[in-house]
């Protein structure tokens, strides 16, 4: 920490600190590389303390515009943790807008003053006066409760005003400013860095209360196309990559896991309009999932440090993500998204300026691969069977394809020419079977 302080001792203004980003955008396709929207079955679990849309706790007259829980979203993105970094020489007090005009913010933490789009129920002793007046036969040019609604919020947005920025080290005293559950979660990982403590003073419920973390955290979803657009083959062994975007795509990631073992391979670098073609041969180089997960997780430490990120803060976007990226069973493409790219998808304020701001994102693109939809759809088959055992077996070989979070999308691919309902049903079925056990096992994972 010694040199990345260095500049701090030349000049110190009120622009002095320094803010850094990681987060991940998470889409979905077929072999054909159209983005597909979809919507998870299993959700990634965040400690109960994390505010959402159906638990925002802020001022008690102000209710999101947006339909219901993150839960009820079909979109093409999932905009999953991103979470922003403070660095300061000094305690300073800074505010930070998050805007995400082509999405809605679902979750964060600590509580924001804003969260939209979003409307103020006017005070009930307006709406009395309005109603007397009504009842009175009383036609008002303006109603008094349309002016105490005057504070909505129509655009998509998260405001944290006056975030306190507190450097020195947190005494073990202090420890217990940092909200924790005893069932754990990956959520935590993303404290290991030597990022400044933020302390926050927000509404909730009618009061003021005050709340602590190392870092500002939002997730939400989107209806918009990542840049890079992923076909395979009938056998998904080679994967064609085609940048859809208008900047250079860097520290692409191809990865395959399946029975028990995987293979990545890097691809340095894809410039805009152009394509690149890489052979996943099966037999030739493939290990386990644990051996992998070390491999390419040290690899795409270098990455996101060669795009910015201090190592520490590097090490903490893989240690959240590592079960996740590198050893569920699938086809997936990691990469870095270009700045310009997310600027423009997530335009960021900050007040005052800081010295250096930093944001990687990491593009995720899932594959639903031929193959994948010909074993789901042959477990289909297999569970229209009357016998219980083979519906038992269905269910476990389901299980084994790992579709995990993306097994709804997967069922709608295959019934896209599958007229009956009755088979409709059987697989709708099947799927709620299989998820309730995929869920026992993903909080048996958030629990490590």
């Amino acid at each position: 920490m010694g040199a990345q302080w260095s500049a701090f001792a030349h000049n110190d203004t009120t622009e002095n600190y320094v803010v850094h980003e990681w987060g991940t955008f998470t889409s979905v396709q077929g072999a054909d590389g159209v983005q597909q929207e979809w919507n998870p079955i299993i959700t990634t679990e965040l400690p109960t303390f994390v505010y959402d849309l159906a638990k925002p706790s802020g001022n008690p007259r102000r209710a999101s515009t947006a339909f219901g829980a993150k839960s009820a979203f079909r979109t093409l993105q999932r905009m999953e943790t991103p979470v922003i970094y403070f660095y300061s020489d000094r305690e300073r007090s800074v505010d930070v807008t998050v805007r995400f005009p082509q999405g809605i913010i679902t979750e964060w933490y600590p509580q924001a003053r804003d969260v939209g789009p979003s409307l103020i129920r006017p005070r009930e002793w307006f709406t009395r006066i309005d109603d007397a007046a009504r009842k009175a036969g009383l036609q008002p040019l303006v109603h008094l409760s349309s002016l105490d609604t005057k504070k909505g919020i129509n655009e998509s947005v998260i405001r944290w005003m006056g975030v306190n920025i507190s450097p020195e080290m947190m005494p073990a005293a202090d420890a217990p400013l940092l909200p924790t559950e005893k069932s754990g979660s990956h959520y935590y990982a993303a404290r290991e860095t030597d990022a400044a403590v933020l302390r926050v003073s927000a509404p909730m419920n009618g009061a003021t209360k005050q709340e602590s973390e190392k870092f500002l955290f939002y997730r939400g979803v989107g209806s918009f196309t990542a840049p890079l657009q992923v076909t395979t083959g009938s056998e998904s062994d080679c994967v064609t990559l085609r940048n859809t975007g208008a900047n250079e795509l860097t520290g692409l990631f191809v990865l395959q896991v399946r029975g028990g073992e995987g293979k990545f391979i890097y691809v340095d670098r894809l410039p805009a309009g152009e394509d690149k073609s890489v052979k996943l041969l099966p037999g030739r180089d493939w290990t386990p999932p644990g051996e992998l997960a070390l491999q390419i997780g040290e690899r795409m430490r270098r990455a996101l440090v060669g795009a910015g990120l201090y190592p520490r803060e590097a090490a903490a976007m893989v240690n959240t993500w590592r079960d996740s990226w590198f050893e569920d069973q699938g086809l997936r493409v990691l990469y870095l998204l270009p700045r310009a790219w997310t600027d423009s998808i997530l335009p960021l304020t900050l007040d005052p300026k800081p010295r250096e701001l930093v944001r990687v994102m990491v593009g995720r693109a899932e594959v639903i691969t031929p193959a994948m939809e010909w074993e789901l759809l042959k477990q289909i088959v297999r569970y229209n069977e009357a016998d219980p055992a083979a519906k038992q077996k269905a269910v476990a070989e389901t299980r084994k394809l790992g579709l995990g979070r993306f097994a709804e999308l997967a069922v709608r691919k295959v019934l896209g020419n599958t007229p009956s309902r009755e088979f409709s049903n059987l697989a709708w079925e099947l799927l709620g079977a299989t998820g309730k056990q995929e869920k026992g096992k993903a909080t048996a994972v958030a629990r490590r």
